[in-house]
């Protein structure tokens, strides 16, 4: 009997071991992670907007109303519109869209002149940034100049109680390569830490993890 009661205090202490070593190993690997500098606030990564499917767009044609119209972009990047049956619309500025649509629109009319407005706006894939896991609302949010962490957190509602805020990471391609940065959310949001905010770039993604409890 006494040696299965040390058995067992021994598996136990095993147990422990594991867990403390586990914890440790993931401690040990959000240390490792770089911080980013505080925001500066007029940080600007943004380019020039590019249609993306979902986009809802506004054809006017100059002196041709019958042919101006509002249309949808639809997923496979292609409008149709009176006297256009499909044209590839995603991933240009309005002006290339604009310029191309008057090519197509010569065929039929004298000197087309076209302008496009952007009504419906739902961003390529390289302009969002993209917050996942315990957050209040995971997002997909459309890239604003100078937009800054505590601008995200406010259109994704914060954090949730579950949320290990302060274990955040930040994933971000720089230079053609991904890299990881740790982000301070516990800070941020529920402490009011200023330090912790730090500018956004387009398709930056921010994890969110759920704390151990």
């Amino acid at each position: 009997m006494e040696n299965l009661v040390k058995s067992a205090r021994f598996a136990a202490l095993l147990g422990s071991l594991a867990g403390i070593l586990a914890l440790g190993g993931c401690a040990s690997k959000s240390d490792k992670l770089a911080e980013l500098p505080s925001a500066s606030g007029d940080a600007q990564y943004s380019t020039r907007y590019r249609i993306a499917p979902g986009d809802s767009v506004q054809i006017f044609v100059w002196r041709n109303p019958e042919v101006s119209t509002s249309v949808p972009v639809r997923p496979d990047g292609l409008l149709s519109a009176p006297l256009l049956e499909e044209v590839p619309a995603a991933g240009k500025t309005p002006a290339e869209l604009a310029r191309d649509l008057e090519a197509e629109l010569s065929t039929y009319l004298r000197d087309p002149l076209v302008t496009v407005i952007v009504t419906g706006f739902v961003g390529t894939y390289r302009e969002q940034i993209r917050v996942l896991g315990e957050a209040t609302t995971p997002s997909a949010l459309i890239y604003n100049d100078s937009m800054t962490l505590l601008d995200v957190m406010i259109q994704t509602g914060g954090l949730t109680v579950f949320a290990d805020g302060n274990n955040a990471t930040l994933v971000r391609v720089v230079e053609g390569n991904q890299e990881e940065f740790r982000l301070r959310l516990d800070d941020l949001v529920r402490d009011g830490d200023i330090s912790a905010n730090v500018d956004m770039r387009p398709g930056d993604v921010i994890i969110v993890p759920e704390a151990w409890f």
